[in-house]
Formats: structure tokens, C-alpha cells, sequence
């Protein structure tokens, strides 16, 4: 039923050309079409990882030709305040809407607000299952926490005890902790000693490492379910590599050269550039009649370990300068 009526709105909208983006004629002229103007909107703009989505997705705007990208988040993750932004490009008609939910649950009815409006949402990184959004782009959180728990395993021979980073409420964190605890669960001889909320605050990952390595002076490993602890080379000074291990979602640097130094020891990977180009071409496709071929779309991980730092560093170059 719920494809039935995506395939129903996704027909209105290519006939309205909702938001704005509807032909107009020129005086004797042949109709000429407006620009599309997709809004992106990551959680918070002080989050580095999210400047590469925007990269992506300026990419594909540019090589489409009639699309502009209204880049904007709150600078701090602020779930109000990224509510607040979700309405107002509902309020300026945008042609359509790409958004990492800070709290899926709590964006849910403005979504489908802008939905009803007849503008298309796509979410990506994090999503907000329970919206009408007409897709979801990025990891499987599920799966890819439960490789954060099964590297753990193998690293520490089922055994030590370990702390876990996270921060409360959005969506795709939550299934990346669930992920590791039921990985873990196959591991008795692993004890979690404590689950740090970081509350998406980076500055914190320092004080919050230190405080727990001085909590638990024989902690084995800590894992984190984003990549706070490799967003600057603070939060790893505390961690003696000889006794605790490093496990963290995200591969940007520094995190490579943190993992070459022995900081880190296993980097989780996602999709940067894709979560704005992917999703660009998504609403871009929707606005042209198409629907996407589901209503989540994964779009894998990378695994990155010493061993092949070398060469995802290399390929990491080549999709910076986008060649």
C-alpha cells in the first residue's frame, strides 16, 4: 500500500512541479523552467564529516545544471532549532527537502507536513522511519554496529571491559548502539562498564575520554558509535594504545592519521560525498516522475584497518578532488 501511494505522490509532484519550479512562459517565448532549489540539511553545521555531504552534493547540483543547493543546520545540534529550518523552507516552497534527523520521532510531523505540502523528503544519515519521507540513503546502522562489536571481540579475544560513546535520541546512533550490545552479547566475557552520552558534541570527546580512562584505569577498549574521538587529536591523547583499543565510526582525517600512529585501531567508513549527491540525484529523479527503487537504500560501509589505510587514503583523495 505505502508503494501505491509514494507512486501517487511522486505522479502529483512531477505534474505540479511542486514548490515553485513550475514552467513559466517569457513574453512570446517558449516556456522556460525555473531552477529547482533543493534544501540539505545535516544536524549541525560544527559536525566536519557533514561538509563533504555538501561538497557531494554541490557536485551533482553543478553537473545537473538547474538545481541550487540551500545548505543550512544549526551550528550546534539543536533538534529545535533544525525543526525550525525544516519549516522554514516548507514555508519558502523548495522544490524538495534532503535532511539528517536529529531526533527521527520529533521531525516526524513536520515532515510530513512538507510532504502533504507536495514537497518530496528524502532523509539520510539519520532517518525518521516513522514519516512519510519517500526514501532513506545511508548505512545500516544495525549491521554496522554489530561490526563495531564483532571487530571488538576479535581484538580483545572476547575478553576486557569496555566503555561506549554515543549520543541520545537521533535515530541511526540508537540502532548503531543496539548493533554493538547485540554483538557483544555473544561475548560474556565482555563487560560494558558505561555508556557516555556525548549529547553530538565533539568539544566534549576529550574530557569525556579522560574522565573514563581515569574511572576505569583497566578499560580495554572504548567504541563509539560516531566519530567524536577522531574529529581532532584530543580526545585519543589520554588513551594509552598498549592497553585500550580505539573503535569509532567515521574516516576523515585525522582519524587515518591517528590509526597509522596506533591512536586508533579500527575506523568504521560511510558514504560522505554520497549522502549529498545521492540524495540530490533522489529528489532530482523524484521531480522528474521517478521513484526511487526503495525506501532505504544502504549504501555500505567501509571497514579501515592499518593494514589498508595506505589505499583508502588514496581512493579518499581521488573523491576530495573529485576526479
Amino acid at each position: 500500500m505505502r508503494k501505491v501511494l509514494l507512486a501517487a505522490c511522486v505522479a502529483i509532484l512531477a505534474v505540479t512541479g511542486c514548490g515553485g519550479s513550475k514552467e513559466s512562459t517569457a513574453t512570446g517565448g517558449a516556456p522556460a523552467k525555473q531552477r529547482l532549489r533543493f534544501a540539505v540539511i545535516p544536524k549541525a553545521l560544527e559536525i566536519p564529516v557533514f561538509n563533504y555531504a555538501k561538497i557531494g552534493a554541490e557536485r551533482q547540483a553543478k553537473e545537473y545544471g538547474d538545481v541550487d543547493i540551500l545548505w543550512n543546520a544549526p551550528v550546534n545540534a539543536d533538534q529545535l532549532k533544525q525543526k525550525e529550518i525544516l519549516e522554514s523552507y516548507i514555508t519558502q516552497k523548495v522544490d524538495g527537502i534532503a535532511i539528517s534527523s536529529l531526533n527521527g520521532d520529533f521531525l516526524t510531523e513536520t515532515i510530513n507536513k512538507a510532504i502533504d505540502a507536495g514537497i518530496p523528503v528524502v532523509t539520510w544519515d539519520s532517518d525518521a522511519p516513522k514519516s512519510k519521507r519517500v526514501a532513506f540513503y545511508g548505512v545500516d546502522d544495525l549491521a554496522s554496529g554489530r561490526i563495531i562489536g564483532e571487530e571488538t571481540i576479535r581484538l580483545l579475544n572476547g575478553k576486557g571491559k569496555v566503555a561506549i560513546i554515543t549520543s541520545y535520541g537521533a535515530t541511526n546512533l540508537q540502532r548503531r548502539l543496539d548493533g554493538i550490545k547485540e554483538a557483544l552479547a555473544k561475548a560474556p566475557g565482555i563487560q560494558v562498564v558505561e555508556t557516555f552520552d556525548i549529547k553530538e558534541d565533539a568539544v566534549r570527546c576529550a574530557e569525556l575520554m579522560a574522565t573514563g580512562t581515569k574511572r576505569y584505569p583497566d578499560l580495554a577498549a572504548w567504541l563509539s558509535t560516531g566519530g567524536w574521538p577522531i574529529f581532532t587529536r584530543n580526545a585519543t591523547q589520554v588513551v594509552d594504545p598498549a592497553k585500550t583499543k580505539v573503535i569509532s565510526f567515521d574516516t576523515i582525517q585525522p582519524g587515518l592519521d591517528l590509526l597509522r600512529e596506533g591512536k586508533v585501531t579500527v575506523l568504521v567508513g560511510q558514504k560522505y560525498f554520497g549522502w549529498g549527491s545521492e540524495t540530490v540525484k533522489l529528489l532530482y529523479d523524484i521531480k522528474h516522475g521517478k521513484m526511487p527503487p526503495s525506501t532505504v537504500i544502504d549504501s555500505g560501509v567501509d571497514v579501515v584497518t592499518k593494514e589498508n589505510v595506505d589505499d583508502y587514503a588514496t581512493k579518499w583523495k581521488k573523491m576530495e578532488s573529485g576526479s
